[in-house]
């Protein structure tokens, strides 16, 4: 294992490129077209401003839906109105797969491609044979939700949040639920846990989390939820709206995005920690690269197992994925514009306002911008 921390991958901002900005859903290819009036292959990358036109298509985590809304809408306010940016929010997996089929321009992913099913291959050769980027977008909790009549908040530790999604606690007054948890009034009633339905990297890290946390989680991580039973739902979205309208209902997803429902508080150590974009934060700085990936990969190997005090393990690092090299000038300028701006001190000021994340850290800000403003055609 390469154990050189996230916090060394280093690198620097540069200037933001002037787009408009909506956001909408989409689905199609890119159908950009520009008149750049500069060629980033060889101009000053710190002067990227203005001179773009056209349609620049993403697709990928749904847990990024509220980032990519403050981004769209910081990115519109510096343009002038020439670039429409359409980002849909279908899960980190289909995301990754449009990306690869070469449907979108760029992929929004809660975990990094995965050469075990061939996508780093398959990625490399949509990027016209170069390495394909993968950049921190931003650091966020996972909050493990629920809504139950009459508690307000829970104690949790990793093996019995492993039991209940593995259906093996079925009851809100179980012994492991009461004991960790003696002032809560907990009814006898039945556990409904909600999961996603679709690939999704929200699943992959949060059970990534159950397998290395907790000795009763015997699933591998995946985007695809390994167990049966409970109540599946679509996007972070669908699970939130499937736990808020129950009762005894629980479910996992982005921080940011669920609202008034009850959280967690996970045991990290000998305390129990709520989720907090600042937990989360600690976890990733110290976590390692990930083993054998390309220099202008950023994947990192999340460390679950923690117990810094304050660390707030069930964590997704929020990643960008896009090609080093297009074919196309005016799609590799749109590209490179946008990104830079998610990865500046504006963007992710942005997303840590409307989307409650972690900003990166100025270090791994650095080393995003140094691999983002390489972008090219050619």
């Amino acid at each position: 294992m390469n154990r050189t921390s996230f916090r060394k991958l280093l690198a620097p901002s540069v200037a933001v490129l002037a787009l408009s900005i909506s956001l909408t859903a989409c689905g199609a290819g890119n159908e950009s077209s520009a008149d750049s009036g500069s060629d980033s292959g060889s101009s000053d990358s710190s002067d990227t401003s203005g001179g773009l036109s056209g349609d620049l298509n993403g697709a990928g985590a749904s847990s990024q839906e509220k980032a990519q809304g403050a981004w769209a809408t910081g990115f519109q306010g510096m343009n002038d109105g020439n670039v429409t940016v359409n980002y849909d929010p279908v899960g980190s997996g289909d995301g990754r797969t449009n990306f690869i089929n070469g449907g979108v321009s760029f992929a929004g992913s809660d975990s990094y491609l995965n050469d075990d099913e061939g996508e780093l291959s398959a990625a490399k050769e949509r990027c016209n044979g170069t390495d394909p980027i993968e950049v921190p977008a931003y650091v966020s909790p996972i909050a493990v939700a629920f809504k139950l009549d009459g508690v307000d908040a829970l104690n949790l530790d990793a093996d019995t949040i492993a039991q209940i999604f593995d259906n093996k606690i079925t009851k809100w007054n179980d012994p492991a639920i009461a004991e960790q948890n003696p002032s809560a009034d907990l009814p006898d009633q039945a556990i409904t846990p909600v999961h996603r339905s679709d690939d999704s990297g929200t699943t992959k890290n949060f059970t990534d989390y159950l397998g290395k946390a907790s000795e009763s989680w015997s699933y591998e991580a995946e985007d695809a939820f390994p167990v049966k039973g409970g109540e599946a739902a679509e996007g972070t979205s669908g699970v939130i709206s499937a736990v808020s309208g129950g009762n005894g209902t629980i479910g996992y997803a982005d921080e940011s995005q669920v609202g008034d429902l009850s959280v967690v508080s996970v045991k990290v150590g000998e305390d129990y920690v709520a989720p907090s974009a600042e937990g989360a934060a600690l976890v990733v700085e110290a976590s390692p690269a990930a083993e054998g990936r390309a220099d202008v990969d950023m994947a990192v190997d999340i460390d679950r197992t923690t117990t810094e005090a304050g660390a707030y393990p069930v964590v997704l690092l929020s990643y960008l994925i896009a090609c080093q090299t297009y074919e196309d000038q005016a799609e590799a300028d749109l590209v490179k514009g946008y990104l830079s701006y998610i990865v500046s001190p504006e963007g992710q000021d942005a997303a840590s306002q409307e989307a409650g994340s972690a900003p990166l850290s100025d270090s791994v800000a650095e080393k995003a911008k140094g691999i983002v403003e390489a972008i090219s055609a050619g």
